[in-house]
């Protein structure tokens, strides 16, 4: 039975997909089945999608045709914007909009990273409704105007009013949704799982199941221990079989991660805000971070070669 049925208040007017890349581009194909929605992403993306459509492959098949645009040059009453740029990108993309922001806008923050909802309700005004969901959906970008889907799961909303909103939106539209009432054990959650699969896959330029290796089972616990550790000083208990989980969740996962996808292609990672945070708040705290300092690292030395 549905989580997200009963007491909601109408559809929203509208759907903007602020940084339509592989993620992005995803939802996006999936809400415009029940919603109108705008992809705002880099032209060449944008102007294959305005040509051919949005070609989705593997788990999801088809050519969805939806608007796309370059930038925003306005947000209609009661629309929905949902945040899916690179971490390190959010700051500069929400200052880009925040003067066509209008009170009865919701923004859903649908990015990897811990603090990033606090960041963006920094920067637009205190009315406009600000919250964090998770997506647990593979997908690759092939090219400009077409994605390859190889893993569909759910979507983690809170379970606030406006969150149900949300979530019975994206049930319309075919999305499985998962109502959490602690959002911020969630993230943190999501965050352990990031911060073992997403650096060691860099490295290693594999895919995610790949490194359920039993010869990278000490670095994989070893991840996880610092970051349990900093998620208790900062009043978020994580139980520490939460590496178990992660290793077996990776064995099911073929897809190519989002940072082993930027190393690949020589861009920007979002490793400042995986297990780059958990350095600066195991200094913050006083917590050894040893193995997290060493991936960090490891990663920056990466994203330096060209």
């Amino acid at each position: 039975m549905s989580q997200v049925t009963e007491g909601q208040k109408g559809s929203f007017g509208s759907v903007l997909i602020l940084g339509a890349g592989a993620i992005g581009s995803f939802y996006g194909s999936q809400l415009s089945r029940g919603a109108e929605v705008t992809l705002v992403g880099k032209e060449a993306h944008v102007e294959a999608i305005n040509r051919q459509g949005l070609i989705v492959s593997g788990e999801v098949e088809g050519t969805y045709r939806l608007r796309a645009a370059t930038e925003l040059i306005g947000i209609g009453e009661e629309a929905l914007l949902i945040l899916t740029t690179k971490a390190h990108d959010t700051e500069g993309a929400m200052m880009g909009i925040r003067d066509l922001l209008r009170p009865d806008t919701t923004i859903l923050v649908l990015q990897n990273g811990l603090g990033n909802e606090e960041m963006v309700r920094s920067i637009v005004a205190e009315e406009v409704e600000v919250l964090r969901g998770l997506s647990s959906n593979g997908v690759e970008f092939t090219e400009p105007g077409m994605i390859n889907v190889t893993l569909v799961r759910e979507t983690v909303l809170p379970g606030t009013p406006t969150g149900k909103r949300v979530g019975r939106l994206f049930e319309e539209c075919g999305l499985r949704v998962r109502l959490a009432e602690d959002m911020e054990r969630e993230v943190w959650r999501k965050l352990v799982m990031n911060c073992i699969i997403n650096p060691l896959t860099a490295v290693f330029r594999v895919r995610n199941s790949e490194i359920v290796a039993d010869s990278l089972r000490y670095v994989r616990e070893r991840i996880a221990d610092e970051c349990i550790e900093v998620a208790g000083t900062e009043g978020v208990s994580l139980e520490p079989s939460l590496v178990e989980e992660v290793t077996k969740a990776a064995a099911s996962y073929s897809n190519l991660s989002s940072m082993c996808q930027d190393i690949l292609k020589g861009r920007r990672t979002e490793i400042d805000f995986l297990n780059g945070r958990i350095v600066e708040l195991g200094r913050r705290h006083g917590v050894p971070t040893p193995v997290n300092t060493t991936l960090t690292s490891l990663i920056k030395f990466m994203e330096g070669r060209k």
